[in-house]
């Protein structure tokens, strides 16, 4: 079992080719020409969309250079080939009408295979926030890992780890606005703090519908989570002293600058704000005079 673990936590750095000079491999690994037609899709694959508009760039660019790195695949029964890394390249030369792709061929078990996927796929930048999620409860459920092991494989903050991991305990509806760019990474981070799915649904179904940002979102959930915090600051601010408020006045009318007195029984301070050295000048003027 440690020597399967050990096999696992290797990581891409052994398992997967680095980015070479065109057909490529590193160690003297041979790079064979396959006919498209046996190669199968990944069936560890945790990506659920493709980019067409880019994968149709990719096979514009393959049709007038070819394929730059090589993809990898491990051999299966019946003469076929599955692939490891590289779907994009692919689709991409199926699209540009070749008919064989470089690739280097590993000989990697099923969970080997997984990993290198699942690893591949995180280190992207553009898998939505579910599908990163999705990756990581993967790693975690296939493999046994822990959040801080989990961590160490990806090069992710273990605190990120977690918080993508809880986007999958939000109701489903949700999951699917963020899957599809309805709300964003910081809209969910702020909806975590709720605790009810019905509090959750509806506030997220406002978000979309009132395109609110994320800094008014997290005021709606302050405001929801904290409603005697925030009804108290209103009577406080309803409850100053006639009398100080009169003094405030006074001093705006003196000096020219706005005034703030906070008094407490008696003790507390006064705020001047200027908004320039001529405010500050004067200010320091008036306040020198006998």
């Amino acid at each position: 079992m440690m020597d399967k673990r050990k096999a696992l936590g290797r990581g891409l750095d052994t398992l997967l080719p680095s980015r070479q000079p065109p057909t490529a491999a590193p160690q003297g690994e041979a790079v064979h020409e396959l006919a498209l037609e046996l190669i199968d899709r990944n069936p560890y694959q945790t990506r659920s969309h493709v980019d067409e508009v880019a994968l149709r760039e990719l096979a514009d660019s393959i049709s007038a250079t070819g394929v730059l790195q090589p993809v990898t695949v491990r051999a299966v029964p019946g003469g076929r080939y599955q692939l490891i890394a590289g779907e994009r390249r692919w689709l991409a030369s199926q699209q540009a009408g070749k008919s064989t792709v470089p690739a280097i061929v590993r000989q990697v078990s099923n969970e080997q295979a997984m990993e290198m996927t699942i690893i591949e796929n995180l280190q992207r930048e553009d898998l939505n926030p579910i599908e990163q999620a999705r990756a990581f409860e993967r790693l975690g459920r296939e493999f046994g890992l822990t959040q801080e092991q989990i961590s160490l494989r990806t090069g992710k903050e273990r605190s990120s780890v977690a918080n993508f991991l809880r986007l999958l305990r939000m109701p489903e509806p949700v999951q699917a606005m963020l899957e599809d760019g309805q709300l964003s990474l910081g809209h969910a981070k702020a909806l975590m703090a709720l605790d009810s799915p019905e509090v959750i649904m509806n506030l997220a179904e406002r978000i979309v519908e009132k395109s609110l940002s994320v800094r008014q979102t997290e005021d709606a959930i302050t405001n929801r989570l904290h409603p005697v915090q925030e009804l108290e600051k209103q009577m406080k601010a309803l409850a100053v002293d006639p009398n100080v408020k009169e003094a405030e006045r006074e001093l705006e009318r003196a000096l020219g600058v706005r005034v703030t007195i906070t008094d407490r029984k008696g003790k507390g301070k006064i705020l001047l704000e200027y908004s320039s050295l001529e405010d500050f000048d004067r200010i320091v003027g008036a306040l020198g005079r006998n």
